[in-house]
This record gives C-alpha cells, structure tokens and sequence, in this order.
C-alpha cells in the first residue's frame, strides 16, 4: 500500500481526521485538537522569551493587500479568492435554476475585495506600515491564523486549510538575521522535547512558472529558506513541519516600512506547521497519546 494513503487510512480509521469528499478539507477529532493546542501552546511558551506583540487575524484578508506584498507574482496557483451573491431577484433565480438543473451555479458569483489568507504574516506589513517608522529596537510580531492554500492532495500533511503560528521579526539585516539563527537554535530543542526525528536543509518556496524556477534557485543560493523536515507520510521525503525566512526588503519595500533610521525595513519569520507537527506525533509515537513518551506529554501539558 502506498505510504501516503497507508497513513491517512490509519489517521482517519482511528478517528482523528474525518474527511470531506474533497482531498485536504478534513474535520479534526477532540483527540487531535487536544494536540494541536498542546504544539499552539508550547510554541507560544517558546517565542515568550522575545516579548512579542500578539496579533491575531481572521482567515480572510484584504485582496489589494496581498497583490501589493508580491503574492500573486509568485504564487497564483495557490490562491484562494472569494466570491459572493450580489445581484437581482431575477440573477437569484437564474442561480436557483443552475442549481435545479444541475449547472454551474458559481457563475452567479461576483469577486469582493477578499481573499483567504495564504500565510498568517501577511495581513500584518499593512499595520506596520500605518504605524510609522519602526523604533531602534525593531519589531517582533506573534501571529496564528486559518491558511487556505489551493494544493489538494490525498497526504494528510498537505492540507488546504491548515494553521499556522509564525512569528516577524522587523528591523535591520543584523537584527533579523540574528532572530533567525535564535530561533534555528531554539526549534531544534523544541522537537527534541517532543522526541522526534528531524533534519534542517535549505529549502526554497513554491514560485510559479519558469520565472518562478530562477526565484527559487536564487533563494536556496542566497540561504534565504530553511526548513525543519519531519517524516510523516514518507521516511525518504520528509515533510516541512517549520520554515526560518529571510525576507530580505521584500515587504519593507512596497509597504514603505522603515527602520528608525529611515532605511527599509528587512524582515524574517519562523512558521510553524501545527496539523503538520501534530500529524508528525501520532506517526512517530503511535495513535494514541496517552501511550506517547512522557517527555513528549509533558511538553504538550496532555496531563494539565
């Protein structure tokens, strides 16, 4: 049996994940939220150490804002837009007959001004920008949010909708480099406290298209993406459970953000994957975490 399906097959026959009829939309079991909050939680605890400002954001966001930060140069498969109802009493019934005669409804849909958030950081550069000049010290930002992704996929860890906790770092080159390297360090005593198995290589993003090819060379030259890999459906393809990027200017530049000193602002950011990691769990420690070693229960707090 192919790995993949061998591990949702498990996931879902001990009720865990419950699926939808459409690959990566899956309902999660109290079991597996318990764990989830557990890998929200001890993030959380983590990142502590660096007093951030939380924010937390809705799973939709504002479309000119994510085409100003340079999504959809780079990403457009993966975007997910929505649309709404705005017509007349006689578009209703146009809808209505779609649906009776079983046609293409959607057509009856018109684009609004949102999008579902791709990545929990991006509603935040607009804010920071709106705030003025950054203070010497830079910022530090702790963020959780639902993520839509269009990558349906039988994997369990490749899910469309997934959460996210990441947290910016804002200010110079020397700050933001040195908040990557601390938190390269720190990610690694943190799945040593949960007992599992990992590996840190350099990694590059999904860029689209052949343009998107040259991107994602020049990002691995750079060292700009690391990832944090896993195994979880594969023992030969291990799964990105956290990224550690340096953003360069990238949203400095087109959000005018600036460093106390009127330079750009760089920026960097650690995400974690929570279904991913929990997933990781259950394929590392068996089905059941009330049979998970004691290390890895105390650091969930399972026992609290």
């Amino acid at each position: 049996m192919d790995a993949v399906a061998s591990l949702m097959d498990q996931i879902v026959a001990a009720g865990l994940l419950i699926p939808s009829g459409v690959n990566g939309i899956l309902a999660r079991s109290a079991r597996f939220e318990a764990v989830v909050d557990g890998l929200d939680a001890l993030v959380g605890r983590t990142g502590a150490i660096d007093r951030p400002e939380v924010l937390r954001f809705p799973p939709a966001m504002v479309s000119a804002q994510l085409v100003r930060s340079g999504y959809l140069k780079s990403f457009p498969q993966l975007l997910g837009t929505i649309h709404c109802f705005c017509g007349s009493d006689a578009a209703h019934r146009a809808l209505l007959r779609c649906v009776d005669e079983g046609k293409e409804w959607a057509v009856q849909q018109a684009p609004t001004d949102l999008l579902l958030t791709p990545a929990a950081c991006y509603p935040l550069y607009p804010i920071i920008a709106g705030r003025g000049a950054l203070p010497p010290e830079g910022g530090i930002y702790d963020m959780h949010s639902w993520c839509f992704r269009h990558e349906p996929s039988t994997d369990p860890a490749r899910m469309q909708c997934f959460r996210v906790r990441e947290f910016v770092r804002m200010g110079s080159n020397e700050q933001v480099l040195e908040f990557r390297q601390a938190w390269l360090d720190r990610a690694q005593g943190f799945v040593t406290e949960l007992a599992l198995p990992y590996t840190i290589d350099i990694a590059h993003d999904p860029f689209f298209g052949r343009a998107g090819r040259l991107m994602a060379d020049s990002q691995r030259e750079q060292r700009l993406k690391y990832e944090l890999l896993i195994p979880v459906a594969h023992d030969d393809k291990p799964t990105a459970c956290m990224s550690f990027n340096y953003h360069l200017d990238h949203f400095g530049e087109p959000w005018g953000i600036q460093q106390a000193d009127g330079r750009v602002a760089i920026s960097g950011c650690v995400g974690f994957g929570l279904e991913r990691i929990a997933l990781a769990l259950f394929r590392h420690h068996g089905l059941d975490p009330a049979h998970w070693p004691a290390k890895t229960r105390a650091a969930l707090r399972l026992d609290a």
